[in-house]
This record gives C-alpha cells, sequence and structure tokens, in this order.
C-alpha cells in the first residue's frame, strides 16, 4: 500500500510539473490535481492496454513511434474526463506526457521499483 501513495505522489509530482512547464496544460488546484492523478492510474491500467492492441500494427510499422501518440490521448482523456484539468492541444499533450514519464522514470531510478521479488528455491 505505500507503494500505491509513492506511485500517486510521483504522478502528482509529474502532472504539477508539466502544469508549470507546458504551455497549454492547466490544472485549477490540489484537488485536481490528486484526482488527475488517480484518473490517469485507471486509464492507463484499463483504456491503454485496449488502445495499445488495436493500434499494434501502426505502432510495428512506425517503430514505436505512435505508443507516443497513444500516450497523448491517454493524457487528453484525463483532462476531457475532469474539469479543472485542461489540455489545449495535441501537442501539449505530448509534451505534458513527456514530462510526467521523465518525472517518473528519474523519480524510479532515485527510489527503486518498489517491487519485491521472491525467490522460492526448491532442493531435492
Amino acid at each position: 500500500m505505500p507503494g500505491f501513495f509513492v506511485r500517486l505522489v510521483i504522478a502528482m509530482l509529474g502532472l504539477w510539473l508539466a502544469s508549470a512547464i507546458v504551455p497549454g496544460v492547466v490544472i485549477d488546484g490540489v484537488g485536481t490535481l490528486v484526482l488527475a492523478a488517480l484518473l490517469m492510474g485507471i486509464v492507463n491500467a484499463f483504456v491503454r492496454p485496449v488502445l495499445v492492441l488495436l493500434t499494434l500494427p501502426l505502432t510495428v510499422v512506425t517503430l514505436g513511434l505512435f505508443l507516443l501518440v497513444v500516450n497523448a490521448a491517454m493524457f487528453g482523456l484525463v483532462a476531457a474526463l475532469l474539469p479543472g484539468f485542461s489540455v489545449s492541444g495535441f501537442w501539449a499533450a505530448l509534451l505534458g506526457t513527456l514530462v510526467v514519464g521523465a518525472t517518473s522514470a528519474v523519480a524510479s531510478w532515485n527510489i527503486g521499483s518498489g517491487v519485491r521479488r521472491d525467490v522460492l528455491v526448491v532442493k531435492d
């Protein structure tokens, strides 16, 4: 459970940074920031895998670059679903996605993955 809250705070930090750096990304308060981070996690867990599967041929042809478009679409979807969070267009969504992703990557490198690994050794 603590890992969930750490990931939530990292997502909130990334979203806040995106709203501070990227023109066109606006978040209207801390409550909206928390809800946006939660909703982004839900959208990335349920909607994004379906969209990645549906766009797999295009992703293969573009050597994976189309995943940037998919990520921008998920960012825009969260903004469309949540009042108080707005994205002005595709480029703002793409840059916002890159900022959130970079923030998450840097935080993961410094904090660690938080994944517990258990090894089972069976001796005869």
